[in-house]
């Protein structure tokens, strides 16, 4: 039964065509994520299915008795209010016939989302805060339809794998924008694709959608080739000079004009980047005994760390922790209380801020609502050296999905999404060799990260990540700093899963899983290695916390001697046999057969590569605890 219906919708902001004739229906129990590049009209179309913002036609029809909760993407409050109040508005028990302790509920609910003061006043609250207000408020009160726009921007990981979890047991109907593909992933049971003003729609998860929309596309290109191998024939033999005397000839020609003024498939808009940057020298970026404290609070203790040249780092905490604050010490930005920070006289830094700045004395990502989108990104480069030389302001913004028709207007029209997407061009613009990325997926969409990810893969400078984004640390980084109690940073080797797996383990939890997404819901206990004091480079950043307690002298048997010789090689072939079966599968997306009989190999592949990580970890360890014993003899 249809919960919610959208019918032959259609919506236009100045000549920017949104939504063209598009129909949709809601089932109760649908938990549906809207997928699509900024701009397209995802939170258009939640305000339209809340009922805030009406189409230019067509309707959207509600299931009478239906109650709807909405989560915007940027909510405001009345600031005279306190916290708690904002969450207990309008709540009605009358209306829901339920009656129970809301406050206490409310401050329970305020407190998983990290908000503790109850009466702090809502116009001295961040950004974030305000959306984990809103986001308490949305959940707190009964519903049968959510709405969400965003939902797990400004969250860090505990609280994002909470709410993920609270959303797979809800049992109501669920509709929501979100760029965070591991929630997207284990939330969602359908996936509604933008494209161009129409709606497609995937009964699926998102990793569903994208074996889905690849056969889509194919079958789509496949009917495109055969248009245009008919098109050949066809126009062969009007060069043959035909004659349209009868009435079959006279067909024919009209088969040719519909042939030829039909239209291809249009390919999806895609951001492109090519990789600009600065060449550095010797020194890079040396931190030394980096201090620093919020009142009584300690945020950063004793923290050194050299970054080597194509370093890939991440660093991890619970909101207000520090990281930001540690990215402004290493942009130059904000002066530590103790400690140095040595920067290259090579280096040049860009920095993409967490937030979009409201004013220009706040920092360099202000944006003047009257400027024009272009003179935004000249302010840095009129051109720009790439790999395939020099490139202009224009033809940047166009690979960045910004026409020449968008480029004179004022930056005040731009979504959210698309100003973001603009402040990360000027950032590139700038040619750095350093990139400090401040989540850098909050607004974003997935396709632009998807390329910002590429583009990360092929950079040759260092590159500097705070995100919430599991997949994004995954796919970018190869260490993590973890913020722990007392400021102290502790530092683990490989994405978020391998983080969040020996977390865990520190911490004796152990939590079985064959989906490295899910590992990503532990969050962090004890570590593996604390970097504190005079550090060197590379792996000798941290000092070495394990102490043997076992009397035994261990050692490599020499069976597992061989064996940690060559086992990286082993899950290097692995990896390498499970890329070419992916690309085989993309290949035969339209080969139901072929494609069964493939994905039964890459679960085994993947199965073969498990273990051999599981097995690598272990000997990695006996490995390190075997040099920390002789070193202490």
């Amino acid at each position: 039964m249809n919960i919610l219906n959208i019918e032959h919708i259609s919506k236009i902001y100045g000549e920017k065509v949104i939504f063209d004739d598009v129909s949709l229906g809601i089932q109760e129990g649908d938990k549906a994520g809207i997928i699509g590049i900024n701009g397209t009209g995802k939170s258009t179309l939640l305000k339209i299915a809340a009922g805030i913002e009406e189409p230019d036609q067509g309707d959207c029809i509600r299931a009478g008795s239906a109650v709807i909760r909405y989560l915007p993407q940027n909510p405001e409050f009345d600031k005279k209010m306190t916290v708690l109040e904002c969450v207990l508005k309008g709540y009605d028990s009358r209306r829901t016939g339920m009656d129970w302790d809301l406050e206490g509920e409310g401050k329970n609910m305020l407190m998983t989302l990290g908000i503790g003061d109850f009466e702090a006043k809502a116009g001295e609250l961040s950004g974030g805060q305000k959306k984990r207000v809103a986001l308490a408020a949305v959940l707190l009160h009964p519903c049968d339809i959510l709405i969400l726009d965003e939902p797990t921007n400004h969250l860090d990981h505990a609280m994002a794998s909470w709410l993920e979890n609270y959303l797979k047991r809800w049992r109501g109907t669920l509709l929501m924008v979100t760029h965070d593909r591991y929630f997207l992933d284990s939330v969602s049971n359908r996936i509604l694709e933008i494209d161009k003003g129409k709606l497609y729609s995937y009964d699926t998860n998102y990793e569903g959608f994208l074996e889905l929309k690849a056969q889509r596309e194919d079958m789509a290109q496949a009917s495109e080739r055969k248009r245009r191998s008919i098109l050949r024939t066809e126009l062969e033999w009007v060069k043959r000079g035909a004659r349209a005397r009868s009435t079959k000839q006279k067909a024919r020609l009209e088969r040719y004009e519909e042939l030829k003024n039909q239209e291809g498939p249009a390919s999806d808009g895609r951001v492109e980047m090519s990789s600009v940057y600065t060449r550095m020298g010797k020194t890079t970026v040396e931190l030394s005994h980096i201090c620093k404290r919020m009142g009584e609070r300690t945020l950063i203790e004793d923290f050194s760390y050299i970054f080597l040249k194509n370093d890939r780092v991440g660093f991890v905490g619970t909101n207000g922790c520090g990281k930001t604050t540690l990215m402004k010490i290493i942009a130059g930005r904000l002066e530590p209380d103790m400690g140095q920070v040595n920067i290259g006289q090579t280096i040049k830094i860009g920095y993409y801020s967490q937030e979009i700045e409201n004013s220009k004395e706040a920092g360099i990502a202000y944006m003047d609502p009257k400027m024009r989108v272009i003179d935004y990104i000249r302010e840095t480069a009129e051109y720009v050296r790439t790999e395939e030389g020099l490139v202009s302001a224009s033809a940047m913004l166009e690979r960045f999905l910004f026409p020449s028709s968008l480029q004179y207007s004022p930056l005040g029209k731009l979504s959210g999404g698309e100003r973001r997407r603009l402040n990360l061009l000027r950032v590139l613009m700038e040619a750095p060799n350093v990139l400090i990325l401040d989540e850098p997926t909050n607004d974003l969409d997935i396709a632009t990260l998807t390329i910002l990810e590429d583009y990360l893969d092929r950079f040759q400078g260092i590159v500097i990540v705070v995100s919430h984004d599991r997949y994004f640390l995954d796919r970018t980084v190869k260490r993590i700093f973890a913020f722990e109690e007392g400021g102290v940073l502790k530092q683990y080797e490989g994405g978020y899963t391998d983080y969040a797996r020996k977390a865990a383990e520190r911490t004796g939890i152990r939590k079985h899983t064959g989906d490295t997404a899910r590992l990503a819901d532990t969050t962090a206990g004890s570590a593996d290695k604390v970097t504190k004091g005079s550090a060197g480079t590379g792996e000798k950043n941290s000092r070495n916390t394990w102490k043997v307690r076992d009397t035994k002298k261990l050692k490599f048997t020499y069976r597992e001697q061989r064996e940690y010789e060559t086992i990286e090689e082993d899950i290097m072939e692995l990896e390498e046999e499970l890329s070419g079966l992916d690309d085989q599968m993309m290949e035969n997306a339209t080969n139901s057969v072929k494609l069964s009989e493939l994905s039964g190999k890459k679960e085994e592949i993947q199965k073969l590569l498990d273990e051999k990580m599981q097995r690598w970890e272990y000997l990695e360890e006996l490995a390190e605890k075997i040099k920390e014993q002789n070193s202490a003899q």
